[in-house]
């Protein structure tokens, strides 16, 4: 394992990085602490991702997707949300002192 100060560490931080990700074994001080660096697997946000950070069953994201969509669809009806089309035709319309930034 290397061993490295802060200093040490970011004077060739990219050097580092790399190694770490072919496997070396980086590890930095950080006064009594020992950090290590290394390459994690980046995972999808899905079903898997949902069950494993909050515990949901697949079961419970269909429901709250079903609750989602019908919440969007009655804003929509009521005239609470707007397309991004509506928005940009509205933005047009406004005069000038009166437009904002999206």
């Amino acid at each position: 394992m290397k061993t490295l100060t802060i200093t040490d560490a970011k004077k060739n931080l990219g050097a580092w990085l790399k190694a770490a990700s072919r496997g070396e074994e980086i590890a930095i001080l950080s006064g009594a602490d020992i950090i290590a660096l290394r390459k994690v697997e980046v995972e999808a946000v899905d079903c898997n991702y949902a069950a494993t950070e909050y515990g949901a069953t697949p079961q419970e994201l269909a429901r709250f997707e079903r609750a989602v969509d019908q919440h969007f669809a009655a804003g929509k009806k009521a005239g609470k949300l707007m397309t991004l089309e509506q928005a940009e035709k509205a933005l047009e319309k406004a005069p000038a002192n009166r437009r904002r930034r999206l």
